[in-house]
């Protein structure tokens, strides 16, 4: 069981078909090759799962031939392609606005690729990781999402904003000897095997006003983009909502059966009859929802063991570390150090 959302809209596929045409590659042939339907990419309604993105992904960079298929893949999204997403972030007020929008409105993307931010005195640190539990993503996927963001960025604000530094947790491929594709890319020379993938800018960036920013058109779009998330969530199974439930209630508290009975509306014993059709248990969901936010808490890096311990309501900090060594046969610490080797 997976809490997170782990499809996304045809829409997404987009970019790669606009590489493959500038490349001059009809995409009829590499359907073909990929055995996928045509048809399929002319439905504005259909949802892929994220492993045929990726899959799509690997095979057009090994198709093309590109080294940097993420990299030129990258500059050519465009707003539409982000769906609901897009359009609400284009009508918001601010940089800083859009970027909460998509952090709101993810999950009708997918919701395993996480943007987050902090500043400083100077610099804005955009932070962007991706939660997959199958296929860990290909460095063409996190080089498209990092140069995308920037794009999207230099689009909404009519403005090229100033990048300070890139930093990558992929090492640099053996095969990509020349770097001057990402300087293009981000105007420096990124830093290859990092603890985090991120984006350095003047903090400034957040303030900057988005170029096509509608206060009207931006009430139309986020009632879309809700009810387009509640539909989402509402052909889920019932256990993603138990798990979304207790997402939400953390760390304010941690729910029980009894609690998340009451807020869906149901007896216990219909809330575990449910679940037991769906061959899991309310005990099993809570197990898994705390190891994935532990996973995540850790792959950031910026809470100590003691501050992810008691965000999970763990009575103690050694009661968290045994239960997460049962998990994982790895200690927070130890997990943490694999992190830095991959």
């Amino acid at each position: 069981m997976n809490h997170f959302n782990q499809s996304v809209p045809i829409s997404m596929v987009y970019p790669i078909l606009k590489t493959l045409v500038h490349k001059g590659i009809p995409p009829e042939s590499f359907f073909k090759d990929m055995d996928v339907v045509p048809a399929q990419m002319e439905n504005p309604d259909a949802r892929i799962p994220v492993t045929e993105l990726e899959r799509m992904m690997r095979l057009a960079a090994d198709y093309t031939n590109d080294l940097y298929f993420g990299l030129n893949q990258g500059g050519r999204l465009d707003m539409a392609d982000l769906s609901l997403v897009g359009y609400v972030m284009m009508h918001s007020r601010t940089i800083g606005d859009a970027l909460i929008a998509y952090q709101r409105y993810n999950d009708i993307l997918y919701s395993g690729f996480q943007l987050e931010w902090e500043v400083n005195e100077t610099d804005l640190i955009i932070r962007l990781s991706v939660q997959h539990e199958d296929v860990p993503l290909s460095r063409h996927c996190v080089e498209d999402m990092t140069v995308s963001v920037i794009h999207l960025i230099n689009k909404l604000a009519n403005h090229l904003v100033v990048i300070r530094e890139v930093q990558f947790r992929h090492e640099a491929p053996d095969a990509v000897n020349d770097l001057s594709p990402y300087i293009n890319a981000f105007g420096v020379t990124p830093q290859f095997g990092a603890v985090h993938t991120l984006l350095r800018l003047p903090k400034e960036t957040l303030e900057l006003p988005v170029l096509y920013s509608d206060a009207k058109m931006l009430k139309v779009f986020e009632k879309m983009a809700e009810e387009a998330r509640a539909d989402l969530y509402a052909s889920q199974p019932f256990s993603s909502k138990v798990s979304r439930f207790i997402i939400e209630s953390l760390p304010s508290f941690f729910p029980t059966l009894q609690h998340t009975a009451a807020h869906l509306g149901m007896s216990i014993r219909t809330l575990q009859s449910r679940l037991r059709e769906e061959g899991t248990t309310f005990h099993d969901i809570s197990v898994q929802v705390r190891k994935e936010l532990a996973q995540r808490y850790l792959q950031r890096g910026s809470y100590s063991v003691g501050d992810i311990a008691y965000a999970l309501h763990f009575s103690e900090q050694s009661a968290f570390q045994n239960a997460f060594k049962k998990w994982t046969g790895l200690t927070p610490g130890q997990y943490r150090d694999t992190l830095a080797k991959t």
